[in-house]
C-alpha cells in the first residue's frame, strides 16, 4: 500500500445508514493502515466511567485536581478492557505509536502515571478498546459507502465536545450529514 493510499491519520466518519451499534454516528481516528488492516480509535463515545476509576484499578494516585474527573471514551469494540491514550506532544513513554510528528497513541502504564502526576501530555483522549479491520476490510467498506472518509483535525478531537465530532468532521469534507438519508435507494 502506498503512502497515497493510506488513511492513517484520518477520521472515518460513520454514514447515517451506518446501523452496526459498534459505529452508529462515530467518528474514529486511523493510527494505522497498512496492507495488513487498519487500527483506530473512537473519537465520539464518552463512557459513564471516569479515569479516577481507572487509575484506581491500577493502583495509581491521582495527584492534579480534576484529572479523575477525565473523560474515558469507548475506542472501539476491540481489547475494550486495554486502554489507549490518543495525544499530542512528545512520546517519551514505554509504548508509543506516532502517527504524525504531533499525535500519538500510547498504551503503557507509564502514560498514565504521568498524567495522573501532572506531567502528562495536556492535549489528550483516553480510551478503552479500539478499532480494529483485517486487511481489505476497511477497503471494503468504504467502497459500500459505509463511512466517509477525510484527513483528521486534532482541534476535533481534542478541542470539541464529543457530541459535536460527527458532524464537525463531516463539515471538514463539505459534508452536512442532515441532508444524508440513512436509507438505501432502489430505482
Amino acid at each position: 500500500m502506498s503512502f497515497a493510499t493510506s488513511l492513517t491519520n484520518h477520521f472515518l466518519i460513520a454514514m447515517p445508514g451506518l446501523k452496526d451499534p459498534n459505529f452508529a454516528r462515530t467518528v474514529t481516528y486511523i493510527c494505522e493502515h497498512t496492507e495488513q488492516g487498519a487500527m483506530g480509535i473512537v473519537i465520539n463515545r464518552p463512557m459513564e466511567i471516569r479515569l479516577g476509576e481507572v487509575l484506581d484499578q491500577l493502583d495509581i494516585e491521582p495527584n492534579v485536581t480534576g484529572v479523575a474527573e477525565s473523560q474515558v471514551y469507548l475506542g472501539g469494540p476491540v481489547q475494550t478492557d486495554r486502554g489507549f491514550v490518543l495525544h499530542t506532544g512528545p512520546g517519551e513513554f514505554d509504548s508509543t505509536l506516532s502517527v504524525t510528528p504531533d499525535i500519538r497513541v500510547t498504551t503503557s502504564r507509564d502514560v498514565l502515571e504521568a498524567i495522573a502526576e501532572g506531567r502528562g501530555p495536556q492535549q489528550r483522549l483516553i480510551a478503552l478498546g479500539y478499532a480494529g479491520w483485517a486487511g481489505r476490510q476497511l477497503e471494503e467498506e468504504l467502497s459500500a459507502n459505509a463511512w466517509l472518509n477525510g484527513p483528521a483535525d486534532s482541534r476535533i478531537m481534542f478541542n470539541l465536545s464529543p457530541a459535536e465530532r460527527w458532524m464537525a468532521a463531516a463539515q471538514l469534507l463539505g459534508v452536512d450529514l442532515n441532508l444524508l438519508s440513512g436509507e438505501a435507494g432502489h430505482a
